[in-house]
């Protein structure tokens, strides 16, 4: 399971805390803070977010690396999305690698700038985008949304099926994400043997997130 630690998906949550409550229920934690898109319509290439600031970026994921330093060795791996510059000046702090969109800093350049041991993510939004992918030296896709997302900015989404059409067509795991809740967990574990997923506000928004975390894990089979 992967976390999408994303402040402004749970606004009135104090993130980090949620953080520190359930690192040890996920291998992979994304630090993607976002802000909406401010840009017209007509201006905009996708959904309506703009791309993550470094400086925003860098500091989220210093404050994730503490929350994360008191597991030691059982800690998740980190990763940051977007910003392959902020991964490798990270690096030797414990940051693992970077996640990318469609159209983020190309795969193949992020591999030469952050080298071969790095965790390379890849977003993918169509059956064509997973085989495309298969080429790249990526580690992982995510693929969705598969339900609507306000975090994300989709209003549609792909439906479980398509979901597991791409990880039976990928050579790489493949992370269901977009509107995945505790509730349509089963559906996902239907089509997913254990199902993969990235979550945000199901577990960040969550009274709980500890006990989010584990009913998630136990619905998905993990």
């Amino acid at each position: 399971m992967c976390l999408i630690l994303t402040p402004q998906a749970a606004p009135q949550r104090d993130v980090l805390a949620a953080l520190d409550a359930l690192a040890e229920h996920v291998e992979l934690v994304q630090v993607r803070p976002k802000a909406p898109d401010a840009r017209p319509d007509a201006l905009r290439s996708g959904p309506a977010w703009r791309r993550t600031s470094a400086r925003e970026c860098f500091e989220l994921a210093l404050a994730a690396l503490d929350v994360l330093a008191r597991l030691g060795e059982r800690a998740p791996l980190l990763l940051v999305n977007d910003r392959v510059d902020v991964a490798r000046a990270l690096q030797e702090r414990g940051v693992a690698g970077v996640h990318l969109g469609q159209d983020d800093t190309p795969p193949r350049i992020a591999r030469e700038l952050l080298g071969p041991d790095a965790l390379i993510g890849f977003s993918t939004h169509s059956l064509a985008q997973v085989a495309a992918a298969q080429d790249e030296p990526v580690d992982y896709l995510g693929f969705g949304p598969v339900w609507a997302s306000s975090t994300k900015g989709y209003e549609r989404g792909l439906g479980p099926q398509r979901a597991w059409i791409a990880q039976q067509g990928s050579a790489q795991p493949v992370f269901a994400i977009g509107g995945v809740s505790i509730e349509r967990a089963d559906e996902l574990a239907n089509e997913f043997a254990p199902a993969r997923v990235a979550v945000s506000s199901a577990l960040l928004d969550s009274d709980d997130p500890r006990a989010a975390a584990l009913r998630l894990r136990a619905a998905l089979g993990a």
